[in-house]
Formats: structure tokens, sequence, C-alpha cells
């Protein structure tokens, strides 16, 4: 918007009373905030280099290698941003985080990554869960999913082993790209039209 342009605005104070006009100016209103959706999850990412969470590298260090060996590995670039977004819920739901960062890009993505995204703390937790009590074959209850495979291969190839301060990463800004396009226009969207 120029200086001294003044944003139009919804008249209504309750929906039953929107307009046309109404939703058109929501709409034009909100442009600036949609197009930055892609900032906001860089600026995400870039917050999980605050907390190791007492493992050896921070969580965007865990997610850069988790990314850049999926990159390595020939993966495609929806797969590839679905590995460096994947721990990306720890920031607001450190108890759900998987669910939440599936969530996050359940728009953008395939069936199959969506799932791999929202069930790997379970599927990782093959790795661990003896240690703290738990049992490492709770995946098991998903034996039979057609992405069962799917995700434990994510977790084995390119998550439970991106722990590793030696390893050379990728920096943020080379998937930075890659992200923009997964995330500049969503696959499935309620608010999608089918005609458009």
């Amino acid at each position: 918007m120029a200086d001294g342009e003044t944003m139009v605005r919804a008249k209504f104070h309750a929906m039953t009373e929107g307009t046309v006009a109404d939703w058109q100016a929501i709409g034009a209103g909100g442009r600036a905030f949609h197009e930055a959706h892609a900032d906001r999850l860089l600026q995400a990412l870039r917050d999980l280099g605050r907390d190791e969470g007492g493992f050896a590298v921070n969580r965007l260090e865990h997610s850069l290698q988790t990314a850049t060996r999926a990159f390595r590995d020939g993966r495609d670039e929806e797969y590839v941003v679905c590995a460096l977004m994947h721990d990306v819920g720890d920031l607001m739901g450190p108890a759900n985080h998987a669910e939440i960062g599936a969530v996050i890009m359940k728009p953008y993505v395939s069936d199959a990554n969506h799932w791999m995204l929202d069930k790997h703390r379970i599927f990782q937790g093959y790795y661990f869960f003896h240690h703290i009590g738990l049992d490492r074959d709770m995946r098991e209850q998903f034996r039979g999913h057609p992405h069962f495979e799917y995700c434990a291969q994510f977790c084995h190839l390119y998550d439970q082993n991106s722990f590793d301060p030696a390893y050379d990463s990728m920096p943020l800004e080379a998937f930075e790209p890659m992200l923009r396009r997964v995330v500049e226009r969503p696959k499935q969207s309620i608010y999608r039209r089918t005609d458009a």
C-alpha cells in the first residue's frame, strides 16, 4: 500500500452481515500477510536455532542436517522441504510437535509426506523409547499402513542420524527457494476454489 493510502476494510461486525464487497476487502487486505507465509516459516526455523534441548546440536542444525541428507540423497524438493520442516512444531507444541508441523505443511504436500510428518515422532521412538521406559515398537500400531515404510525410512536415513556437530549441513539460505516454491500455492485447501 502506498503512503497515505487508506486500506479498505470490511464493514461488518458479525459475519452474518458480510457482503461480497466486505470479502473482497478482506482478500485484498490479507494478501500481504499470506504472501509473507514463507518468511514466517523461515523465521520459525531460525528460532529453532535458539535451543539444543540437550542434544549435541541445536534444533535448527538438526533440521538442516535432516534436509541436507535428503537433498544429497536425491529426494524431490517437497520431500526435502518436509525434512527441513519436520520439527518446526517444537516451537509451539513440544508435546505434539510432529502433528503441528504436519498440519502446517498439509495444504502443500502429498498425503505420503503429510503422514510421514505427522507420525515421525512415533517412528523416531524406535531409536530411543526403550531408553526412557517407553515401547520402542510403538510404531507397530501402524504396520500395514501404506506409508509405514516411507516414514520408517525417513527416520532411519535422515532423522535419527542428524545430530552430528561435525556434519557439513547446507545453510538455511540454500533451502529458502525450495521452501518458497513448496508453500507458494496450496495443493489442497477449503479456501481454494476448484474452478480457479
